[in-house]
């Protein structure tokens, strides 16, 4: 049957309902219970001590599937925890509300159950229902096999079909929330203050990226959505907050791959007395807190290879190894490195950090699998970064790379407002000459530094990146709820 028949024929069910004084959207079902508390309780009691219970259970959810055998019916119910099994008797719900569920349910449809709980011959836990109500009627029947929805585009742009169709795809998104509840724990527990900056920013600053613009009326002015948090967090710092944190949506107008979405969720922390290293123990920590308290294990698979989070966790100097490796010191030979970086086909336009740090990644970081900071990075694409003590040419900064992909980037701050001047202006010259985006000159930053921010170390950690890996999904649209897509 074609799929605008049977939208008729439901169209036709819900006229029908109407007129025989029936609300197809009620709203006076109540559920108590929920299926997967029903199945953790009850699934390994026997049948004949269920028998003696006569706690009668009551659970709403959306119909998956119909056996009709005449004079009984087993209909699967799928609510918001799980999915369980209800047998519907004529003799027990009576002959007129079994052909009325027989004429008006169809699959996709949301009932109420009251019943008590046996088991089948086959030993499965079944509802043994008393009482059955249809309380949302569908117009659109589900996609056909409904278990089976594969168009990977069309799982992205309908997710609501997705999530109802392939039940492991709701646990993905389980576990996201799992994993920024555990991070809140933690982070709560170390006596971090968790704090909301502005999404408009009247400057893009914080990260070197390509801001998305708006306009606000009331001000007569433009804005943008935050590229980063970074700059309006230190702000607190300075203010006396030592130990923030901001979990939130972030935007950069930019690339979509499956590392990349236009807006996704970071973790920014700040902590003051505190250096770059200090912040390794800490994201180590953080790290196997969240991946024991919500996949119970530091050893996973990923895509196929074995990742191994136990403590402690590889330091890289990118430096050093592209040193190791090539036998040349890539921070004194521009010619050897730009050459190098050619080979590769990396864009750097003119800017040896960029050559330098991508070089990197597309060489020994395509190798790292277990968790390592790579520690070191070129100052001139580090603007926001105290330079190292002993080598001004690098800063105290760190990326964590697990899986041959970044998922943390961290740095001891620069908190001398002269040397940000400095940086930003140069910042400006490199955009100036095609380099790409930068970082502009925030004025309001750097007298808000001028009043003195305390030596800190902050952290930026990729929320969906760290929920790909803990859930072994490919893409990052597999673990955002609505990706962006070409309409």
């Amino acid at each position: 049957m074609m799929e605008n028949e049977l939208i008729d024929q439901r169209k036709h069910k819900i006229e029908e309902l109407k007129r025989i004084g029936i609300d197809p959207y009620g709203n006076y079902f109540k559920p108590v219970h929920g299926a997967s508390m029903i199945l953790s309780s009850y699934g390994n009691v026997s049948d004949d001590k269920l028998k003696t219970i006569d706690t009668e259970f009551s659970i709403a959810g959306r119909v998956i599937a119909i056996r009709d055998f005449g004079k009984s019916m087993f209909v699967h119910i799928l609510d918001g925890s799980g999915k369980i099994q209800a047998y519907i008797r004529k003799d027990i719900v009576g002959e007129e509300s079994l052909k009325f569920i027989r004429k008006f349910v169809d699959i996709g449809d949301f009932v109420g159950i009251v019943g008590n709980l046996f088991k089948t011959k086959t030993g499965e836990l079944t509802l043994n229902v008393k009482e059955i109500r249809l309380i949302t009627k569908t117009m659109n029947p589900l996609p056909e096999k409904w278990h089976g929805l594969r168009d990977v585009e069309l799982r992205y742009r309908k997710r609501y079909l997705d999530l109802i169709s392939n039940l492991d795809v709701k646990d993905v998104f389980l576990k996201r929330t799992k994993i920024i509840k555990a991070i809140r724990t933690f982070l709560d527990q170390k006596d971090f203050i968790e704090v909301e900056t502005p999404v408009l920013h009247p400057i893009a600053g914080g990260a070197a990226a390509q801001p998305f613009k708006t306009y606000h009326n009331a001000l007569d002015m433009d804005l943008f959505l935050r590229i980063a948090p970074e700059l309006y967090l230190k702000r607190l710092v300075i203010g006396g907050f030592d130990r923030v944190y901001e979990i939130g949506r972030t935007f950069r107008n930019e690339g979509i791959s499956t590392q990349h979405n236009p807006e996704f969720t970071m973790l920014e922390l700040y902590q003051a007395y505190a250096t770059y290293e200090d912040l390794m123990d800490l994201i180590e920590e953080l790290i196997c807190f969240v991946a024991k308290t919500v996949i119970n294990t530091n050893q996973f698979e990923y895509q196929g290879v074995e990742i191994d989070l136990s403590r402690p966790w590889k330091r890289i100097s990118m430096i050093d190894s592209l040193i190791d490796t090539y036998g040349e010191d890539i921070l004194k030979n521009d010619e050897f490195l730009f050459s190098k970086a050619d080979s590769f086909r990396i864009e750097y336009k003119g800017v040896r950090g960029k050559a330098i740090i991508e070089l990197f990644e597309h060489t020994i970081g395509r190798d790292i699998v277990d968790p390592a900071f790579v520690y070191g990075f070129p100052t001139d694409i580090s603007p926001l970064a105290r330079k190292n003590d002993e080598n001004p040419e690098i800063t105290d900064r760190f990326e964590l790379f697990v899986a041959a992909r970044e998922i943390a980037n961290a740095f001891s701050e620069l908190n001398d407002p002269v040397d940000q001047r400095e940086r930003f202006t140069n910042q400006l010259e490199i955009k100036a000459r095609g380099g790409g985006e930068y970082q502009e000159i925030d004025e309001d930053f750097i007298a808000a530094l001028e009043y003195g921010m305390p030596p800190t170390a902050g952290a930026g950690i990729g929320i969906d990146r760290l929920v790909m890996l803990l859930t072994d999904s490919p893409s990052i649209r597999d673990v955002i709820f609505f990706p962006q897509l070409r309409t």
